[in-house]
């Protein structure tokens, strides 16, 4: 099963070790706006169990405040935030990849040279037309 993790730029995880990690796939989507979304969508056995959160998983916030997660049960807000990661993790999605050795390789041109979607962008466009998600 292949685990897609997207994160602001820290990461301790080494994507595409053969053996170890292979299935795994790092990006960093960054912009003009500091995002803080806090998303957990994991899959087992066909069932889909998606959360939202307040902190990241680090120590100060997990060790020294009061932090919570949230469920989501409500079918359109669940695929609202799919659509999101699917964007996210589009090949036409500008993004960093994060390589085996830890470096981060930036994509923002496709392969015959047209410029990549901008995320945020995109999202602000999204907004001004009314709509929340792709």
């Amino acid at each position: 099963m292949p685990i897609e993790i997207w994160v602001r730029g820290i990461c301790a995880v080494r994507p595409g070790v053969p053996g170890l990690s292979d299935n795994i796939r790092v990006i960093s989507i960054l912009g003009r706006f500091l995002e803080h979304s806090r998303v957990y969508s994991f899959t087992n056995g066909g069932n889909t169990e998606t959360w939202i959160g307040s902190a990241d998983l680090m120590h100060r916030n997990l060790d020294r405040r009061v932090e919570t997660l949230v469920s989501l049960v409500d079918p359109e807000q669940i695929a609202d935030l799919d659509a999101l990661f699917d964007m996210a993790f589009d090949p036409e999605t500008s993004a960093w990849d994060l390589q085996q050795d830890g470096a981060w390789v930036r994509r923002l041109y496709d392969d015959e040279g047209r410029h990549l979607r901008d995320y945020q962008e995109t999202l602000i466009d999204l907004k001004r037309k009314g709509r929340f998600a792709p």
